[in-house]
């Protein structure tokens, strides 16, 4: 087999390992991605819990000063009354008395629901925090997993670029820059067996001169149908001959 194409076939095994590692990565990637989005969902339900029970604590102090003011009102009535000098003065502050006592029970009302709301919005924030607790520590878990899983890869891919260097530095800069044009587009299909008189990038057949061609392995040979550098492996040239 010419010496370069068996410099480009290793070199294209190299950076197909090297590549391997990108799905890897990004699979780690999404699996912390997921614990976050679910830890920050979680985060954003308490948010909005904890304003609803903001939201009853604000109601209820406002109906507590509406008590309040409506009880200095009913004061301030009982001593009109014992000035009062007409009936029509009398019929006009006990009909300011029931008003203001309908509003104190309505408000009275609006408290107990709004307490009954807090309770409830209080017990579900118990159960959330609990949730996010258990999130925040299933992120650390898995953030931890996927950074010692990441170290190793890294400890790989340096180990593989190593590699990757020595054999590039010993290829003809030519060859290497050929190689490195289809590599472009092609990705880790750059150089690729021919088995079975076809391509394995394209698929397509080769006519009895582009296999002979390929064959003789004097030259590199490309393929005349996507451009992507053939080989015969040893075991399938000995199989097709």
């Amino acid at each position: 087999m010419n010496r370069h194409l068996q410099e480009l076939i290793e070199l294209s095994k190299l950076d197909k390992s090297i590549d391997d590692f990108t799905p890897i990565i990004e699979a780690a990637q999404k699996k912390v991605a997921r614990r976050v989005a679910k830890r920050d969902e979680i985060a954003t339900k308490m948010e909005e819990i904890n304003d609803q029970i903001k939201d009853a604590k604000v109601k209820i102090a406002s109906y507590e000063g509406q008590i309040e003011s409506l009880n200095e009102q009913l004061n301030l009535g009982a001593k009109k009354l014992k000035e009062v000098k007409s009936e029509k003065e009398l019929q006009a502050l006990q009909m300011e008395e029931e008003l203001a006592k309908e509003k104190i029970k309505h408000a009275n009302e609006e408290i107990n629901r709004q307490n009954d709301i807090l309770s409830q919005k209080e017990a579900v924030l118990e159960e959330v925090a609990a949730e996010l607790e258990k999130a925040n520590e299933e992120l650390d878990k898995v953030s931890a997993e996927v950074a010692a899983k990441m170290a190793n890869i890294e400890g790989d891919k340096a180990k593989l670029f190593g590699e990757r260097e020595s054999k590039i530095i010993a290829i003809d800069q030519k060859i290497l820059s050929f190689y490195e044009k289809i590599r472009i587009w092609a990705k880790n299909s750059t150089v690729v067996p021919v088995r079975k008189q076809a391509c394995y990038g394209c698929y397509m057949k080769l006519n009895d001169s582009a296999y002979a061609e390929v064959i003789k392995s004097e030259d590199i040979c490309t393929c005349h149908h996507c451009g992507r550098i053939l080989y015969i492996e040893p075991q399938t040239a000995d199989a097709d001959a």
